[in-house]
């Protein structure tokens, strides 16, 4: 049954899969940090990037949201929001392209503080965008493609994350 449901999606989805499965494995390891050390590679914070892309890009992201979400649900491992979106947005600017992480909260039907994150790629929105609704933002990450003096990391010569 699996299997049939993987032949079913495109062939840029299923080549994307083993990447976007490490991605997430990956980025399940680095939460293991302090916030300060993870969050820096996210961007500049409280900066969005353009709602702006061009068709080919548009193709891309959604191509990279398909590929996270299906990945995610295959993983020993939790692959939560924060996890999904830190994939993500590796994914994405790999291939050249801006994106913004956005955190929220909101209280849950218990009254108890939750949090959401999602990412967004020109109009698109690559992961979150089922939840994202409930929450307020209370943190945005804009990320360009290319700009390597987004973060220190970067500065660094260290991966993205």
């Amino acid at each position: 049954m699996r299997i049939q449901r993987l032949l079913l999606l495109s062939p840029e989805v299923r080549r994307l899969l083993p990447e976007a499965w490490l991605e997430l494995g990956c980025a399940r390891f680095r939460q293991r940090r302090s916030f300060g050390d993870y969050s820096e590679a996210w961007g500049i914070c409280m900066e969005e990037t353009s709602w702006q892309c061009e068709v080919g890009q548009e193709k891309s992201i959604r191509h990279i949201s398909q590929a996270v979400d299906v990945a995610s649900r295959y993983t020993p491992w939790r692959s939560s929001c924060l996890v999904q979106a830190a994939a993500a947005m590796t994914l994405l600017v790999r291939r050249k392209l801006d994106c913004t992480l956005y955190l929220g909260t909101a209280k849950n039907a218990a009254g108890q503080l939750a949090a959401h994150a999602w990412v967004r790629s020109g109009p698109i929105y690559v992961t979150g965008e089922r939840e994202m609704g409930a929450f307020t933002v209370v943190g945005i990450f804009g990320r360009r493609a290319g700009t390597a003096t987004n973060t220190r990391t970067a500065d660094k010569g260290s991966s993205l994350f």
